[in-house]
């Protein structure tokens, strides 16, 4: 186990090592170790290597000037210069914040940016400010449409925040894939198989094997192979959301995660795309009243009857809320391979890990 704090150390050493200021430093690691506080780890510190390694090959750019190129009174379009999503992201939320503020919802719209880490931090930014907040982005293809064998969509994910007043806030943060292309991944350090219904194969059958992606495999939308038009749909409103309103490239010119796969040629914008929204409460109705809600709707749902004592009824985000407070505690665990990666950045950088 790793403490929050020690992790916390480390991984702001490397974005301030790759040219970061230590603002920015500070909020990247926050928004990456956010997923592994909250249990995600396909999200969290196992992507640092992944995001240095875009940095080696001019993908990222360390010190950008995140700016507005496009906005009426409750819209933006901003552009991320290429940065970290990691700092676009949070500070294009900030900006649908203050909009909504203004005129009681902000939406932006963002182009030219990178992996964001998990939506649900973003959204989550919202709730402090008695907000609905919304985060989704875009990302690279490894989705399968519904009857394609081509790889067209990425696991876009969606997460909504809304507050409640003495129950935890709803919050829903997930892919419109079966599964995160990073379950994939924490599958192969495991040497483990994926369950049916996440993966296809190169000839669009069912598999279990989490390398098929490797070999010419996609990954199957949300609803696996019965209801899988339902995922296609979500992830495609994702895409457009993200990316064509935006300006960003969407589709399969969303450039890859990984530094090694060449961009797309031939693009059709800037870029990796996300979209924000915050919803102010008391734009629609009081928000003490509202939030008195929100306590009875989550209460109804948490109370109600389940199947066994064993598989209690939860809110959205309880699993992750608690998670938290378990890590915070105890420490974060780190797989073998993931560690081998954070001591190979700390030789690189000079720095200590143990």
């Amino acid at each position: 186990m790793y403490s929050y704090d020690q992790l916390y150390t480390f991984t702001k050493q490397v974005f301030q090592s790759i040219g970061s200021s230590e603002q920015d430093a500070d909020l990247a690691t926050e928004v990456l170790l956010s997923a592994d506080l909250r249990g995600i780890d396909s999200h969290g510190i196992a992507r640092l290597i992944g995001y240095v390694r875009l940095w080696e090959t001019n993908r990222i750019n360390a010190t950008p000037s995140v700016r507005v190129v496009h906005e009426t009174p409750s819209t933006a379009v901003v552009d991320g210069d290429s940065g970290l999503g990691l700092i676009v992201a949070p500070r294009a939320m900030d900006i649908a914040i203050e909009k909504a503020r203004v005129a009681g919802t902000g939406w932006v719209s963002v182009k030219n940016s990178n992996h964001f880490g998990i939506a649900g931090y973003h959204a989550m930014k919202a709730l402090e400010n008695d907000m609905i907040g919304i985060a989704m982005t875009n990302a690279s293809p490894l989705v399968a449409p519904t009857n394609s064998l081509e790889r067209l969509l990425g696991t876009n994910p969606i997460a909504v925040a809304i507050p409640a007043n003495e129950q935890p806030a709803f919050v829903a943060d997930f892919a419109t894939t079966t599964a995160a292309n990073g379950k994939l991944e924490i599958l192969q350090r495991k040497n483990q198989e994926a369950p049916l219904g996440w993966i296809q194969d190169a000839k669009g059958h069912n598999s279990t094997n989490p390398n098929e992606l490797k070999a010419g495999g996609a990954l199957m939308p949300l609803g696996g192979e019965t209801g899988s038009h339902k995922g296609y749909c979500l992830g495609s409103i994702v895409d457009i959301f993200s990316a064509v309103l935006s300006g960003a490239n969407y589709g399969p010119w969303v450039p890859p995660f990984v530094s090694f796969l060449p961009l797309p040629t031939n693009p059709v914008g800037e870029g990796i795309g996300h979209f924000f929204g915050a919803m102010r409460i008391d734009a629609f109705r009081p928000a003490n009243e509202f939030k008195a809600h929100m306590d009875n709707w989550i209460t109804t749902f948490r109370q109600s009857k389940a199947k066994s004592e064993e598989t209690p009824v939860l809110i959205p985000g309880d699993p992750e809320r608690i998670m938290a407070v378990k890590r915070r505690e105890e420490g974060i665990p780190l797989l073998d391979p993931v560690i081998k990666d954070l001591e190979s950045l700390a030789q690189k950088f000079s720095l200590q890990f143990s």
